[in-house]
C-alpha cells in the first residue's frame, strides 16, 4: 500500500479508497504483535489494539446492516473493545477482513450515494431530529471512526514496544525503499 491515498476519479471512489486506506493503517499497528501484545491496555485507557480491531469489524457490520436494512443492527456489547480469552489476533484480523469485503460489496451494489439509511432511535449521540443518513454520510462516518481508532492504535502500539506507523508499514509490506527502516522485533536480552 502506497503511503498515502492514490488520486481518485471520483466521489466514490475516494470514499473507498480513503476507508480502505483507513482499515490499512489500523491493520498495521498489529503487525508483529503477539497475543499477549495484542491485548495490552499500554495507555491509560483499556483499549488493545486487538479490541480497537474487534470494534471496527463490529462497526462496520452495523453499518452496513443498516445500509441493507437488515434486521439485527445492534449497537456496541460490553465487550466489544476487549478480545475474549477465547478469541485471537488472528480471529479479529479475519473479522475485519470479512467486515471490509462484505463493506466494499454493498457499497458497489449501491447506485446513489444519497440512498436514505434509517438511524436507530433513542441513541443519545444521535441528534433526536435525525432519522435517516445517506450511505454517502455512513462512508464518511466509518473513515472517520476507523482514523480516530487508528490513532488511538497508533499511541497503544507506540507504548507497546516503540514501534512507529511508517516503519511498520514498511515492514509489513517489505518496502524496498532506503528512506524508511522497516520495523524489526526487538531482539530477546541474552544474559
Amino acid at each position: 500500500m502506497p503511503r498515502v491515498v492514490p488520486p481518485v476519479a471520483d466521489e466514490r471512489a475516494a470514499l473507498t479508497a480513503y476507508l480502505a486506506h483507513q482499515r490499512r493503517s489500523l491493520r498495521v499497528t498489529a503487525y508483529g504483535l503477539t497475543e499477549e501484545q495484542a491485548r495490552a491496555a499500554a495507555s491509560a485507557s483499556e483499549l488493545s489494539i486487538g479490541g480497537l480491531i474487534k470494534h471496527a469489524a463490529r462497526c462496520e457490520g452495523f453499518w452496513t446492516d443498516l445500509i441493507l436494512r437488515q434486521e439485527g443492527a445492534d449497537e456496541s456489547g460490553a465487550d466489544e473493545f476487549r478480545l475474549a480469552p477465547d478469541e485471537t489476533l488472528a480471529e479479529v484480523l479475519a473479522a475485519y477482513a470479512e467486515a471490509a469485503e462484505r463493506t466494499d460489496a454493498v457499497i458497489a451494489g449501491v447506485a446513489d450515494l444519497g440512498q436514505a439509511v434509517p438511524v436507530p432511535p433513542g441513541a443519545p449521540w444521535i441528534p433526536a431530529e435525525v432519522t435517516e443518513w445517506s450511505v454517502r454520510w455512513v462512508l464518511l462516518h466509518l473513515i472517520e471512526e476507523t482514523a480516530r481508532h487508528g490513532g488511538h492504535a497508533d499511541v497503544i502500539r507506540e507504548s507497546i514496544d516503540g514501534a512507529t506507523f511508517d516503519p511498520l508499514l514498511a515492514a509489513a509490506e517489505a518496502w524496498p525503499d532506503p528512506w524508511v527502516r522497516p520495523w524489526e522485533p526487538a531482539s530477546p536480552v541474552v544474559g
